[in-house]
């Protein structure tokens, strides 16, 4: 990886791709290396065609570097997005109608980047998004754990035939990959530091599989079991594209499952960004509407060829800035070499082992779930800790968005019993005392507060202090004011600073 710096350039300033491209064509190397196998797993934990895959990573870095202006972000398939797809898959009937959620799914990134929404993200709890990433990963492990182990059926359960319905030579292959994915990063030799290692677990898996077909036939894997992409050439591209079934318009399950992917797809981007941007050593701030914007034709575009949804992606972006990306190009060219993969290369391709893309989802599945993250959680007490567990609960039973939707409001309902405690600090001094407002005071607070004036002793002299408030709500006043007029029955003397004057206080 290069170090030296082509131009002196401020923080925040744009790079010029053209001046930079000894740093972004290695760059884009190392990323394509990177996406090439995730791309083709998400496509297989989606239950989508694989080349629907290889079409969204494409998209992803030919298409949306074109409009966006995040330096150092790369798009494609997302692992966060596989859950989605493959129940979408299912509830619309046929990949060709999930196409068209795919558009419209677009289509409202699009409006929500024109109105400007990209700052809404600030507004999610931590907690919320912990629990969907968890979510994420645990779905992911339960999906891709049989075919790692080599059960045909796509299920935990032993086969009907017993052990005699294992695929050993997948379970091998399985095992090895995940060997090496765990230890890759221990043990890799420093000059081969950029090699990823999900490239090398299915170098390795394949090679494997050549080697089982000339010594040990019986633990050779059938095409079944091996990557499919029907091309025989780059002629025969367009004849294998999945255009979009229009007529699915009438069902109402492809518009929620558009709304679910727009909002999933727009979070995870703008998520991600935060966090590539915060790696950037140059320190640019992505505009995150015009990202959404971006987004939202790509994932159009994508949807039109038969592609699957795409967001920016911190894995393979955060590749880009390791191996010294520095602007849209290296992006691209990642997107080229797909390209040129899908045009040239599908007869190596298609001899990948599926049990090693599903080990990287496996390893996938458990960084966004791991046990450390739990403790975290734990460690932060309770109005942490049940938001992320109602999120993740709820996208096991449910589905993502409703997962979101059930987090959120948990979240929400913690935020109203911190700010439904007591609004005051009470002094007392005598038959004198003084309660001194806290910072913000809401309408909900009312209760607390009137109920501790009501608890004053006849003859007492109150002083309610709101010196120390940002923001007093208009029904604290005009409760304050009411009390005003009931106080002299009873004898006790009230004296209001800094509250604010409304006609139920007027003398």
């Amino acid at each position: 990886m290069k170090t030296s710096s082509p131009e002196v350039t401020a923080a925040g300033a744009e790079l010029s791709p053209l001046k930079n491209l000894s740093f972004d064509v290695p760059a884009g190397l190392v990323v394509f290396l990177v996406a090439l196998p995730l791309c083709l797993g998400i496509a297989l934990a989606s239950g989508a065609p694989l080349l629907s895959g290889l079409l969204a990573g494409i998209v992803g870095g030919l298409i949306i570097p074109l409009l966006s202006r995040s330096p150092l972000s790369v798009s494609g398939p997302a692992a966060g997005l596989a859950t989605i797809v493959l129940a979408g898959i299912q509830k619309v009937g046929s990949f060709e109608a999930f196409a068209v959620a795919v558009v419209l799914a677009g289509g409202l990134q699009v409006l929500l980047g024109v109105s400007r929404a990209g700052r809404l993200v600030a507004f999610m709890p931590s907690s919320v998004i912990k629990g969907m990433l968890a979510g994420i990963g645990v779905l992911l492990i339960l999906k891709q754990l049989p075919h790692a182990l080599g059960l045909a059926g796509g299920k935990l359960a032993l086969p009907s035939q017993g052990l005699a319905g294992i695929e050993w030579g997948a379970l091998v292959i399985g095992l090895v990959s995940l060997g090496l994915l765990v230890a890759w990063d221990k043990l890799r030799p420093k000059r081969l530091s950029l090699l990823p290692g999900a490239l090398v677990a299915v170098l390795i898996a394949t090679l494997l599989n050549e080697l089982a077909l000339r010594v040990w036939p019986g633990l050779a894997l059938g095409q079944s079991f091996l990557v499919t992409i029907p091309l025989e050439g780059p002629a025969s591209l367009l004849t294998q594209l999945r255009a979009p079934d229009w007529s699915a318009l009438r069902s109402m399950d492809t518009w929620v499952l558009a709304l679910t992917l727009g909002v999933v797809a727009s979070l995870e981007t703008l998520l991600s960004l935060q966090a590539v941007d915060k790696l950037d050593p140059y320190r640019r701030q992505t505009p995150l509407n015009r990202e959404l914007v971006a987004q939202g034709l790509g994932n159009s575009v994508s949807g039109l060829l038969g592609g699957l949804p795409i967001t920016s992606v911190i894995v393979r972006s955060s590749a880009n800035v390791h191996a010294g990306g520095r602007t849209r190009a290296a992006t691209m060219v990642h997107g080229a070499l797909l390209l040129g993969a899908v045009m040239l290369a599908t007869g190596l391709l298609n001899r990948i082992p599926l049990a090693s893309l599903a080990a990287i989802l496996l390893v996938t599945g458990y960084k966004l779930a791991k046990p450390a993250l739990f403790r975290e959680l734990y460690r932060l007490g309770v109005a942490q800790l049940v938001p992320f567990i109602a999120t993740l609960g709820a996208i096991l039973v449910t589905d993502l968005l409703r997962g979101i939707l059930v987090g959120v409001l948990v979240s929400v309902a913690f935020a109203l019993r911190n700010a439904m405690r007591t609004p005051y600090t009470l002094k007392r001094e005598g038959e004198h005392f003084v309660i001194s407002l806290k910072r913000d005071v809401y309408f909900f607070n009312k209760a607390a507060l009137l109920e501790a004036l009501e608890q004053m002793p006849e003859g007492a002299r109150v002083v309610v202090d709101g010196s120390d408030s940002d923001f007093i709500d208009h029904d604290i006043v005009e409760a304050l004011g009411h009390f005003r007029g009931t106080a002299s029955r009873r004898n006790i003397q009230l004296e209001v600073r800094d509250v604010g004057r409304a006609p139920a206080m007027a003398v």
